[in-house]
């Protein structure tokens, strides 16, 4: 598209941007006037509108069978919702994107709204992948693994599963039913002796010929069929061999036939429902309560149940749950692969389009179903059961961490509830190597995406004394605080995009706090409160003391809910500075000297350490020792020679 206006044609699509400018005084058109400026080339086609405010950020994807008829609506405000009415004086210019289809442009919304967040749109956040189990077809004998991502990798792949500790699970069970190999095609084949997992019977050790590749196919051809849902008929003939092993006396054959079987039975015995005669499906349930919504995905394969997961998508007042439900539907297979049937607690809006846009995106025939009787619809009652019992949950905490906050409110003397708090912390060894934490917590609790750690370079690198001396906590608070700051002054000025805290809270003491004051001080921030808690006498919990500034350092009582949330805080602010600062000196120790010195990669790393044992031994040879070296030709020794001793 180019940047005149003009539209361009695609494969797929044709693309238009309409746009009217604002005037700079308070006469500015309004956002019906512009939508009525933009009908005259709104295409009478299938397709997808954005509606956009003055900053250029996207307010509204839709679709329409008819843009230019659906955008006409807008054109009359008095008769939308006040939602609607909002967004419509918001819009300063519109985008159209006219598609082949109607099912076409469903996705295509669905896709737009996933990746641009519209104010005003339902949103499902969601940007995690399931994972899958793997059996792999490249090797003669098949890895059976968990895989999470693009299904590069040649084989066959069943899932998904609601959480990696449901594939955990599931391949422990295949491990002890099926005996398949875990292991990298490297460690299988430098393997001249069984490994531990065919000593206690997880394994058939194919790696050194304790099963031919034909029964190990057999093995892999019942591990599928598990996967597929024909556990029954396995176990049948698992115990049929169990007891012609035993009728020929051989116990110990027949006892691992058992364990095999056991293995298998225990999957069926933890399932918490009952899908039998359901092959692929996924179960969907809405329930609403306090302006809320949660929906329970329930994923049903070869019969059982691969575990759920529950969504708490966002969206306005007004929206009713087939909305809600329809465009859950719609973001939530953007980039999952739709199942042959999806069992909804209720109907969407245009269920017949919502079915041939999943059908065109899986390849194959893809069915709607809101079950009236039978399994399903005890499948979908157990999925609404666990969806109410969730938001219950949540709806329970948010009311608890609401309380929480109020009372945090009222002991720092801040205006209005917080709806940010930010805690700083940092963790280093005398000095060396020494992080930065910053955690972040709201009314949902904490905000682990916004979590930030910062490498502090005032103490060098390897706790040499910088700009600061080593060590020095102040000066580390500083340049945290600093750069933090510094840097939201920048990005974020006007305070327009909900980055800012409300309240700044330090682990330390009244130093920490003077420190924390000066950069306040120095970049003119003087509407964030600002707080400090200090470790007790021989650093007791619940005998901190705060710190605030203007106000003499005080205790709460110990039993005081508020004390025990900004304990929690602290506790996770020190947590993650410590976690951080671990991760950060394992690398420093994992790297070597050699991996400075240009030309040196793993081949000839490995080569010089294995020949003279350690770094430290590399760097006091002498040239003919490095010339010696196996892969080191002599322009290489001089160099590895010179980068060592400099000197001479």
């Amino acid at each position: 598209m180019s940047k005149d206006g003009n539209e361009i044609v695609g494969p797929r699509r044709t693309e238009y941007r309409l746009k009217t400018e604002p005037k700079a005084d308070a006469s500015a058109p309004k956002g019906a006037e512009i939508i009525k400026s933009c009908l005259p080339k709104a295409p009478a086609t299938p397709g997808v509108y954005r509606m956009i405010n003055e900053a250029g950020d996207v307010l509204y994807v839709g679709k329409a069978k008819n843009i230019r008829k659906r955008v006409t609506s807008y054109a009359n405000p008095n008769r939308q919702s006040p939602r609607i009415r909002r967004m419509v004086a918001q819009t300063r210019s519109m985008e159209f994107v006219s598609t082949h289809t109607e099912a076409e442009a469903l996705l295509l919304e669905a896709d737009l709204i996933k990746k641009l967040t519209p104010r005003y749109n339902i949103l499902l956040r969601d940007d995690k992948s399931f994972p899958l189990i793997l059996i792999t077809a490249d090797h003669s004998f098949p890895q059976v693994l968990k895989h999470r991502g693009a299904r590069k990798r040649e084989g066959e792949y069943f899932g998904p599963f609601a959480s990696a500790g449901a594939v955990n699970q599931s391949l422990h069970v295949m491990q002890r039913a099926f005996l398949l190999r875990t292991c990298t095609d490297s460690v299988f084949a430098a393997r001249t002796r069984p490994c531990l997992l065919h000593q206690i019977k997880r394994c058939a050790a194919p790696c050194v010929g304790r099963i031919s590749e034909s029964e190990y196919g057999d093995l892999v051809a019942q591990a599928r069929d598990f996967l597929t849902g024909k556990s029954a008929e396995i176990q049948r003939e698992l115990s049929r061999r169990m007891q012609a092993a035993s009728d020929a006396q051989a116990y110990e054959k027949a006892a691992e036939i058992r364990d095999r079987i056991k293995a298998m039975t225990s999957v069926q015995a933890r399932q918490d429902i009952s899908a039998q005669g359901l092959e692929d499906a996924d179960v969907i349930a809405l329930h609403q309560a306090g302006g809320q919504s949660c929906i329970q995905v329930f994923f049903v394969r070869g019969g059982y149940n691969f575990g759920n997961r529950a969504y708490y998508p966002s969206h306005g007042s007004e929206a009713t749950k087939d909305q809600i439900l329809e465009a859950f539907v719609g973001q939530f297979y953007t980039n999952k692969e739709p199942p042959r049937l999806l069992l909804l607690s209720g109907q969407v809006t245009e269920p017949v389009l919502l079915a041939a846009a999943l059908t065109e995106k899986a390849g194959r025939k893809v069915r709607l179903q809101v079950p009236r009787r039978g399994g399903k619809l005890g499948l979908v009652a157990f999925a609404l059961e666990n969806a109410e019992r969730a938001l219950g949950r949540r709806l329970g905490e948010s009311a608890t961490q609401r309380e929480l906050l109020d009372g945090v409110a009222e002991l720092f003397e801040l205006d209005n509830r917080p709806e940010r708090i930010e805690v700083y912390d940092n963790s280093h060894i005398s000095g060396a190597k020494p992080v930065g934490g910053m955690i972040v917590s709201g009314p949902d609790g904490f905000m682990k995406n916004a979590y930030r750690k910062f490498n502090i370079r005032s103490a060098g690198p390897d706790g040499e004394a910088g700009d600061a001396e080593a060590g020095d906590d102040y000066a580390m608070m500083r340049e945290m605080l600093t750069r933090r700051f510094a840097r939201a002054l920048k990005e974020d000025p006007d305070r327009a995009e909900g980055q800012w805290p409300d309240l700044v809270l330090i682990d330390g003491g009244a130093g920490h706090l003077s420190a924390a004051r000066e950069v306040f001080d120095e970049l003119g921030v003087n509407d964030v409160a600002l707080a400090a808690i200090a470790k007790g006498p021989d650093r007791n919990a619940g005998r901190e003391r705060i710190f605030v500034p203007g106000r003499r350092p005080f205790r709460l009582d110990n039993r005081d809910p508020v004390l025990y949330f900004l304990q929690r805080l602290r506790d996770e602010a020190h947590r993650f500075a410590i976690g951080s600062h671990r991760a950060r000196r394992s690398r420093d120790i994992e790297r070597s000297p050699l991996d400075e010195i240009e030309g040196i990669g793993g081949v000839r790393k490995k080569a010089l350490l294995h020949h003279f044992g350690s770094a430290k031994a590399v760097s006091q040879a002498g040239l003919a020792d490095l010339e010696a070296v196996e892969g080191i030709s002599k322009a290489m020794a001089a160099r590895i020679y010179g980068w060592f001793h400099a000197e001479d």
